[in-house]
């Protein structure tokens, strides 16, 4: 079994919320949804590849009735899901680490994990 989140720096925890990720510059953001959120990052799953190590602006839908967090990020990984059906597109897991990220939206995702992996226990 890969234990990576082990040893994580930042604790991430399952949690699915609505993310728009949009590379600096670009006019058209990419609407997706996240897998797991932390405080150092997130893991989308994207219906384009927008390019390893591109610096995107990103805003994450917490639902927990507070505005969006606004950060900007770094595309550290993304991997082509395989093709489930031939009229659909194949999408892009995809890695974002945090570039800039305020100190209350860094507290807002650790309470959010928190609970999370306090569930799974």
């Amino acid at each position: 079994m890969w234990d990576g989140i082990n040893r994580r720096r930042f604790p991430r925890a399952d949690y699915p919320c609505r993310i728009r990720v949009k590379n600096k510059g670009s006019r058209d953001p990419v609407e997706a949804r996240t897998e797991n959120v932390g405080a150092g990052g997130v893991f989308a799953v994207l219906e384009k590849n927008i390019g390893l190590f591109s610096e995107v602006e990103i805003e994450i839908d917490l639902q927990d009735n507070q505005p969006p967090v606004k950060a900007t990020a770094t595309v550290v990984w993304a991997l082509r899901r395989p093709e489930v059906k031939k009229d659909r597109p194949g999408y892009f897991d995809t890695g974002l680490e945090f570039k800039s990220l305020d100190a209350g939206s860094v507290e807002r995702i650790e309470k959010i994990v928190d609970k999370c992996l306090e569930i799974e226990r």
